[in-house]
């Protein structure tokens, strides 16, 4: 198994351990089903990871085969989880209103705008695909995961 299952295995836990002890409002549904989805397209990443790692040919192909499955699904679930983001920043602006010079709410600014990046290449990418469009991608993926991990770990 790739790093980056226990990575995407153990934010996950995390998350779902800093959900359960706070204040469950309907914005923080939202923000965790978009989270919920995007650990879902992420650890698509951790598949491939482990399909160029050195293990046995055999699970290779087991875990391409899976991959060939979850794709048509990856562009949608990736859109969807766009678009509970959008529905979670709004509820959150209409709660708290916009304060930029709050840490956690410009984290999640930012993550917003590297998701919609993300998003955008990614159909961009459905459409054409060249390795610059792939690049970008795969670096949106890492950046937009970094700022997850900062938004969800900020108090």
């Amino acid at each position: 198994m790739s790093k980056w299952f226990f990575i995407n295995l153990g934010f996950f836990l995390f998350a779902l351990w800093k959900i359960s002890t706070g204040h469950l409002g309907i914005h923080i549904v939202f923000g965790a089903f978009g989270l919920f989805l995007f650990l879902y397209n992420w650890t698509r990443h951790a598949v491939f990871s482990t399909i160029r790692s050195s293990i046995s040919r055999k699970r290779k192909i087991k875990y391409a085969k899976l991959s060939k499955k979850v794709l048509p699904f990856h562009k949608y679930t990736g859109s969807l989880a766009l678009l509970l983001i959008i529905v979670h920043a709004s509820l959150v602006v209409s709660i708290f209103g916009m304060e930029l010079h709050n840490f956690k709410m410009l984290s999640g600014f930012l993550a917003s705008l590297t998701l919609l990046a993300l998003v955008t290449s990614g159909w961009i990418r459905w459409y054409r695909t060249t390795y610059l469009i792939r690049i970008i991608h795969l670096s949106l993926g890492f950046l937009l995961f970094a700022l997850v991990v900062l938004h969800v770990v900020l108090p």
